[in-house]
Order: C-alpha cells, then sequence, then structure tokens
C-alpha cells in the first residue's frame, strides 16, 4: 500500500483509511462484467465499511457502543478477505494483487478481532 504511516507508528484509523483507498485503486483495474461488477460492489461496500465503523467506535458514546461498531469492523475486514478471494478466482491477472490486499484485510481481522476479544461483555 503507499503513503503507509512511519515505522513504529499505528494509528488504525489512517490504517483503515489507507485500505479502503487501496481498493478503491485496485477496483479500477478489474474489468466491468457481469460477474465481476456484484463482486466488486460487494467489496468497496465491504472495505470502505471498515474505516467508517472505526471512526464510530472511536466516538462511541458506550463500552456496548464501542464493541459492537468493533464487531462491524471485524464482521467487514473477514467479508473483505471473501471479495477479494473472489475477485482473484475470477482475475487471474489481478491474483496477486487481490493476494497482497487480502493480507491486509486479514491483519485488519485479527487486529478488530483481538479489540473485540479484550472489551469483552
Amino acid at each position: 500500500m503507499t503513503n503507509e504511516p512511519q515505522q513504529g507508528v499505528f494509528d488504525l484509523e489512517e490504517r483503515t483509511a489507507l485500505f479502503g483507498e487501496a481498493i478503491l485503486d485496485f477496483v479500477k483495474a478489474v474489468p466491468r462484467s457481469p460477474s465481476n461488477d456484484p463482486l466488486v460492489g460487494q467489496l468497496v461496500r465491504s472495505a470502505t465499511s471498515i474505516g467508517a465503523n472505526y471512526c464510530e467506535a472511536d466516538d462511541s458514546v458506550s463500552k456496548k457502543d464501542f464493541r459492537n461498531k468493533i464487531g462491524i469492523c471485524r464482521k467487514e475486514s473477514r467479508e473483505s478477505k471473501h471479495w477479494l478471494r473472489m475477485i482473484g478466482v475470477a482475475n487471474e491477472n489481478l491474483r496477486n494483487r487481490a493476494r497482497q490486499l487480502w493480507v491486509e484485510a486479514k491483519e485488519l481481522n485479527l487486529i478488530f478481532s483481538k479489540i473485540f476479544r479484550s472489551c469483552g461483555e
């Protein structure tokens, strides 16, 4: 991904925004077709939702609200992995790029899963 934060700096809001931006850039390379169009739409929705829900979690009004929004981030990052996999299968020429983005989606999913577990019920 481009424009990554400096090494040692951990800004999850920035990281999720960069991921969303990378997805928006990636989907420009996906050719329009009856099979690709729904996959692209689903990917854009799930991937860009991660950052939006993280911003909402950061401004949450209660622990329950925070946990709920982090749970959505977790679900959306996992869903993004799925759509990236499907696009990679449908477009062999984009498989490597989809895989790189899949790795970032997986890392985000692991981060949000840890946060979700740590804030209990």
